[in-house]
C-alpha cells in the first residue's frame, strides 16, 4: 500500500472513530442532542459557567457516565488489539491472543479472590492486575528454568499456567456463595464499562500511553522478529532483551485493559486480523491501524451492549457473537497467506 493509500485509511479510520464517540455520548437511556453536548462542554470550560438545571443533568450523565465510559472503552479496545497484533508478530502464529501467557486467567483469579474476599471495585481491579502481571511472571519464569528459550516452550508454558489458574478459579468458584459472591464472579469474567468512572480511566492512562509509544517505537523491529530468531540475531538485535521489553509492554497493556473491565474475548484476535487485510503486514503501519481500529470496534460494542436492551449486555457475548463471523469471513479473505 502507497503512503497516499496509508493515509487515507486511517484519516477515515480516526474520523468514524470521532464520529462513534460522539454518538457513544449521545446515545444512551438518556438521549442527548449533539447540540447539547456541545453546550454542556463549553459551559464546562468557560469563564462563568452557564447555571441551568437541565443543563446541570446532563453534565452529571456526560462527565460522570458517558464520557468516562467512552474513553475507557477506546482504550481498552487498542490496548487488547495491539497487545494481540504484537503477540501475532512476535510468535509468528496468527491465532495468538493477548491473553496467551495466562493474563485473563491471573486476572481473574484475583478479581475473585478480592470478591470472596468482600473487598471494593478499586481493590478488585487491583488484585485483577497484579494476578495478570503474576500469571506472565510465571509463564516467563518456566523457560528459565528450563533452560531452554524459544517462542514454543513460552507458548506452551502459557497454556500451563493458564490452565492452573483456570482450575483455581473454578475451585473459587465452588466455594463462593451462590447469590452474591458466584454471580459477582461470572458477572466480571463477561467483561462490563457499567462501574467505569473517570479515576479507572486516569487510572490506566500512563500505561496505556508509555506502553503504546514504546511498542509503537519497536514495530520496525517487530518486523524482523517476525521473520525468525535465527534472521533477527544475524542484523545484530538481542532477541532475549527485545522479546522481553516487547511482551512486558503488552502484558501491562493486556493486564490493565482486563482489570478495569474483566475478560473480553476476540478483540485482540480479530482486529489484527482486520488491520492486516486493510494495510497488510508491515508492523510500522499495521500497529497504528490496530490501534484505532480495536478501539473503534470496542466503542460500537459497548454502545451497543448498553443501548440495545432495556438491561446492559455483558461484553463478552456480543464480542463473541459478532467477533466469531467476522474472523472466520477475515480467515477467508486471508486464506491464502494465513494457511
Amino acid at each position: 500500500m502507497n503512503k497516499g493509500a496509508y493515509l487515507r485509511t486511517v484519516f477515515i479510520l480516526f474520523l468514524l472513530l470521532c464520529c462513534s464517540a460522539l454518538a457513544a455520548v449521545c446515545i444512551g437511556r438518556l438521549s442527548v442532542n449533539p447540540l447539547d453536548v456541545y453546550q454542556v462542554i463549553s459551559s464546562k470550560f468557560a469563564a462563568e459557567p452557564v447555571i441551568d438545571e437541565t443543563l446541570e443533568a446532563l453534565d452529571t450523565v456526560l462527565f460522570k457516565i458517558r464520557i468516562p465510559r467512552t474513553l475507557a472503552a477506546m482504550m481498552v479496545g487498542a490496548m487488547l488489539s495491539l497487545s494481540g497484533a504484537v503477540y501475532q508478530g512476535v510468535f509468528k502464529n496468527p491465532l495468538v491472543s493477548p491473553d496467551i501467557l495466562g493474563v485473563s486467567s491471573g486476572a481473574s483469579v484475583g478479581a475473585a479472590s478480592a470478591i470472596l474476599l468482600g473487598l471494593g471495585m478499586i481493590e478488585r481491579q487491583s488484585f485483577a492486575f497484579l494476578g495478570g502481571i503474576l500469571a506472565v511472571v510465571l509463564a516467563t519464569a518456566i523457560p528459565k528454568l528450563l533452560k531452554i528459550y524459544s517462542n514454543l516452550i513460552l507458548v506452551l508454558s502459557g497454556i500451563i499456567v493458564g490452565g492452573f489458574l483456570s482450575s483455581l478459579l473454578a475451585i473459587m468458584k465452588f466455594v463462593a456463595e451462590e447469590q452474591t459472591e458466584l454471580s459477582a464472579i461470572v458477572f466480571w469474567q463477561m467483561g462490563s464499562f457499567a462501574p467505569i468512572d473517570m479515576k479507572e480511566v486516569v487510572a490506566i492512562s500512563p500505561v496505556f500511553l508509555i506502553g503504546t509509544i514504546l511498542l509503537m517505537g519497536l514495530s520496525w523491529r517487530i518486523n524482523i522478529l517476525s521473520f525468525g530468531e535465527v534472521e533477527a540475531k544475524t542484523l545484530g538485535i538481542n532477541v532475549r532483551q527485545l522479546m522481553g521489553i516487547i511482551i512486558a509492554c503488552a502484558s501491562f497493556l493486556t493486564a490493565s485493559a482486563v482489570s478495569i473491565c474483566g475478560t473480553i474475548g476476540w478483540i485482540g484476535l480479530v482486529i489484527p486480523h482486520l488491520a492486516r487485510l486493510l494495510v497488510g503486514s508491515d508492523h510500522t503501519k499495521m500497529m497504528p491501524v490496530t490501534v484505532i481500529s480495536g478501539a473503534l470496534f470496542m466503542l460500537i460494542i459497548d454502545t451497543i451492549a448498553r443501548a440495545l436492551l432495556t438491561v446492559e449486555i455483558p461484553l463478552s457475548i456480543l464480542t463473541g457473537i459478532i467477533g466469531a463471523p467476522c474472523y472466520a469471513w477475515l480467515l477467508y479473505k486471508q486464506r491464502a497467506n494465513v494457511f
